[in-house]
């Protein structure tokens, strides 16, 4: 063998290389990408997103995010707390509990990734919690949740309800258990969950588990067993609901005025993709720096042009908190009349 790959080789077998042939196998690794430690490697990842937490008990916080990406791989996160790192987690991890914090407190946190050669991404949006206020004599733990059903909503998500537990000073969160490990936690207030991130055509088993203020957890629930669908594609859970679309002329034209509410994700809604007459249209950043509230409306407008006399088919969907896109909306067709 010849060139530089024999000539690096040559100078790997001496124990104590010379300043000459350091210099000279330095030369020589430079224009090789990945020769030397860290591979040259200065692109940092891309920002977390759909970042959420939820209070776990007075004391802990949950915290959940979409994984990033990067061109050699993410190596880990972390997640800082009011600016100040709390918590190290593995790059093939996306949620943590925090704990030792204060009760009756607020709490910001915010995530970055970080790869091999140590780049940090840029930081995720912030997301704001307050825990509850503590009950340190506390230790009766809330009731089983009964009456656990659930629906495979396409390949990627499924939809889990169940009834309320009781507890004497109120349920803080609901764990959701995947084969005995939880992957996700909802507000004490919710009875429903979508869990995302799921594969297609595997069958899952899910249980939940109430926490109270204190930190007592429940009894698991039963068992529920689903099965994803085989094909790409989500369900109709994971459609934003109530589609609305009407055309609108004005002076500078006509504009496709759009409103809907954003599906029940547990999770951060970061985008919307609106298509026109069978076509991807524009991407929708929608950025509200918090968790949207269930049933709110989301209401937008679209310039399509000066044409006045037209009519289109729209639909829309969003990507859910696990980074894939949801299910469309119902097909509208509009109609503008010119003036």
């Amino acid at each position: 063998m010849s060139g530089p790959i024999a000539a690096i080789r040559e100078l790997a077998l001496v124990r104590t290389p010379t300043t000459a042939a350091a210099a000279v196998l330095l030369a020589l690794c430079l224009p090789l990408a990945g020769c030397l430690p860290g591979g040259g490697d200065d692109r940092a990842p891309t920002a977390p997103t759909g970042v959420t937490a939820q209070a776990g008990s007075a004391t802990s916080v949950h915290v959940m995010w979409n994984g990033s990406t990067d061109d050699t791989g993410v190596a880990g996160y972390e997640v800082l707390r009011s600016g100040e790192k709390a918590a190290d987690v593995p790059g093939d991890r996306h949620m943590v509990d925090v704990d030792g914090l204060e009760p009756s407190t607020a709490h910001t946190f915010t995530v970055r990734a970080r790869d091999e050669a140590g780049n940090l991404s840029p930081l995720s949006a912030e997301v704001s919690v307050t825990t509850p206020a503590a009950a340190p004599d506390d230790r009766t733990p809330p009731t089983r949740p009964e009456g656990l059903r659930g629906r495979a909503e396409g390949a990627r998500a499924a939809t889990l309800d169940w009834e309320a537990s009781k507890d004497e000073r109120g349920v803080s969160s609901y764990e959701i258990h995947q084969g005995g490990v939880r992957i996700h936690s909802v507000s004490g207030e919710e009875t429903r969950s979508l869990v995302t991130g799921l594969r297609p055509g595997v069958r899952y088993a899910f249980s939940v588990v109430a926490r109270d203020a204190a930190g007592n957890t429940s009894p698991a629930s039963r068992t529920v067993e689903l099965t994803t669908a085989a094909e790409p594609g989500g369900g109709p859970g994971t459609a934003p609901t109530g589609f609305r679309a009407a055309l609108r002329t004005a002076g500078d034209g006509t504009h496709l005025d759009l409103s809907w509410v954003p599906p029940d994700t547990g999770g951060r809604i970061t985008q919307y993709e609106i298509h026109l007459d069978g076509r991807p249209a524009t991407t929708l950043n929608w950025s509200t720096g918090a968790s949207e509230d269930p049933g709110r409306r989301v209401e937008h407008s679209l310039y399509l042009g000066r044409e006045r006399d037209a009519s289109h088919t729209v639909r829309l969907r969003a990507r859910l908190p696990d980074g894939t896109w949801g299910a469309f909306t119902a097909l509208r067709t509009v109609t503008a009349r010119g003036e």
